[in-house]
């Protein structure tokens, strides 16, 4: 890449030329003040022609004006990231093979430096190159399923998810790690519980907040942790594996189906909702947090049931919501329907006569609360009690995500209403518990520690 394809122009272009420096360069820079080591980076297109960038050897970029710059020495030319060749590693008998399937999202994404957009571009095994530290672990197969931004997967890729997981499993692998857009995960995971039952390895999703090559980039980590836990964990689930809260020093495993994005950009983004999650994962060790969790078997059956209806609809009960949005998902054929209720779950009165009609036409109707937290509680109020006699069922706490996928999953398989009731509130992967820790939310979850620093802070 040259200096001009690389973004530089005008007075940074002039003054690389004139040292002599590319992009891809590492260089020492000396300015007024400091000097730095570092790699000279790409820029956007659109960027200004006064500032040079660095990637500096402790991972951090650092734009240098060039008014301050009073030398470049060239140290040598770095072969970029991404353009690295997979190398097979040596096949280690002590260790036991994990397969990587990459799906895309952030995880398998760079920055492209010319726009200084995020694109799906890495190929798994540039991720193996990137992280070495998962050879500690495993044997490490990879293969790219999809290259999708998670906001765009839908049922084919979901099915297809299912079927590469089947077939891992029959072929011997000690563990599954899926690479998946954090936007959308906790759906998948969810699925993909419902659809690939009591597997007897582990089956963990990860996913990153920043992409692999960006400075502070939780990927690294969240992929050393859940390859970890596919490679030693006895944890034979649909789970999620994320950094925690507290610390970088560690990672939370948590449920497929009780799991949930609850922040758009902050790394620890992933809590287990209305429940503790199931392990604590750091580089030296794995700690069960729960006792109730189907465990690693050396044989290789497992229940899969591979179906979905794409006629589902999840909608979010508002003030003043107006009955023609039910009418629309009717006049369109829709099988089902998830509401994520207010309160105890409830919806105006104005939603009944529609409620039951979508009723009498054969679609399903199942109430969540979008309060996450707590359970559907419809026979306190008499509201709750009418709604129920419009044919609503309430989910107990399920999650509005996964209850949508739920359903269409079971929609998939039948539509007999007196089924498709027994399947909904019958516990089967976890998404429904007989009661939620009074404290649930705190541990290892973001509270305490954090809660006190801050109140120790207002009181100095």
């Amino acid at each position: 890449m040259d200096l001009v394809e690389g973004g530089y122009k005008g007075l940074a272009l002039e003054m690389l030329k004139n040292f002599g420096i590319d992009v891809w360069s590492e260089v020492k820079l000396k300015t007024q003040e400091t000097e730095f080591v570092g790699i000279v980076l790409p820029r956007s297109q659109k960027a200004d022609d006064r500032h040079i960038v660095l990637k500096l050897r402790n991972g951090y970029n650092v734009g240098i004006k060039v008014d301050k710059i009073l030398s470049i020495e060239l140290l040598g030319q770095k072969e970029t990231k991404q353009t690295t060749n997979f190398k097979e590693r040596l096949h280690d008998p002590s260790k036991p093979t994990v397969k990587l399937n990459s799906t895309g999202g952030t995880i398998a994404s760079r920055l492209d430096y010319r726009t200084g957009a995020v694109v799906p571009a890495f190929e798994p095994e540039e991720l193996y190159e990137f992280i070495p530290e998962i050879t500690n672990f495993c044997n490490l197969h990879t293969e790219k399923l999809y290259s999708v931004l998670s906001e765009d997967i839908g049922p084919k890729e979901w099915i297809g998810i299912a079927n590469a997981v089947a077939r891992d499993i029959e072929a011997g692998y000690h563990g599954i790690v899926i690479a998946h857009g954090t936007d959308t995960m906790h759906f998948t995971s969810s699925l993909l519980s419902f659809m690939i039952q009591n597997p007897p390895i582990p089956i963990v999703m990860v996913g990153s907040q920043r992409s692999s090559d960006r400075p502070a980039s939780d990927a690294p980590l969240n992929l050393i942790y859940s390859v970890k836990t596919a490679s030693e964990s006895d944890i034979a689930e649909v789970t999620v594996c994320a950094v925690g809260p507290v610390s970088d020093s560690y990672g939370l495993l948590h449920r497929g189906t009780r799991v949930r994005k609850m922040h758009s950009s902050h790394r620890s983004t992933f809590r287990t909702i209305g429940d503790i999650p199931l392990a604590l994962v750091s580089k030296e060790k794995i700690t069960p947090l729960r006792k109730d969790y189907n465990r690693r078997r050396k044989d290789r059956a497992f229940n899969a049931k591979i179906s979905f209806e794409e006629k589902v609809a999840l909608i979010y009960h508002y003030p003043n919501m107006k009955p023609d949005v039910i009418e629309a998902l009717i006049d369109n054929g829709y099988k089902g329907i998830v509401i994520a209720g207010s309160g105890l779950g409830h919806v105006n009165n104005q939603m009944y006569p529609a409620l039951k009609k979508a009723h009498e036409k054969g679609i399903f109707i199942l109430m969540t609360v979008q309060t996450l937290w707590g359970y559907v509680q419809m026979y306190v109020y008499e509201t709750g009690r009418e709604i129920m006699s419009l044919g609503v069922v309430p989910a107990e706490n399920m999650l509005p995500e996964t209850a949508y996928m739920k359903l269409c999953w079971t929609l998939g398989q039948t539509t007999n209403p007196e089924q498709v009731k027994e399947i909904m509130l019958t516990p089967i992967v976890g998404e429904i518990t007989e009661r939620e820790p009074t404290n649930a939310y705190l541990i290892f979850q973001g509270g305490i520690p954090e809660i006190e620093e801050f109140i120790s802070k207002l009181r100095m």
